[in-house]
């Protein structure tokens, strides 16, 4: 066992959003290329777990600042 690591995590250019088991705090975050990949991947997983829109990382910096839970639509 050696030490934890200090330095920040640097996110990868692309869109990121978490996935959470209904009630919990915490989940793992998944990162997609394209909008239009992050939309499917939202759709595959909006019926069984809460998912959180972390939004877009250019170079390292997120363009929105604050997650937004995604609802879903009903028809």
């Amino acid at each position: 066992m050696g030490r934890p690591p200090t330095r920040p995590i640097k996110f990868r250019d692309g869109f990121y959003i978490e996935i959470r088991n209904k009630g919990k705090t915490t989940g793992i975050k998944i990162h997609r290329d394209t909008k239009e990949h992050m939309l499917r991947t939202i759709k595959e997983y909006e019926q069984t777990k809460e998912v959180y829109i972390l939004g877009e990382s250019k170079n390292g910096k997120w363009v929105n600042k604050t997650p937004v839970l995604h609802v879903v639509e009903e028809d």
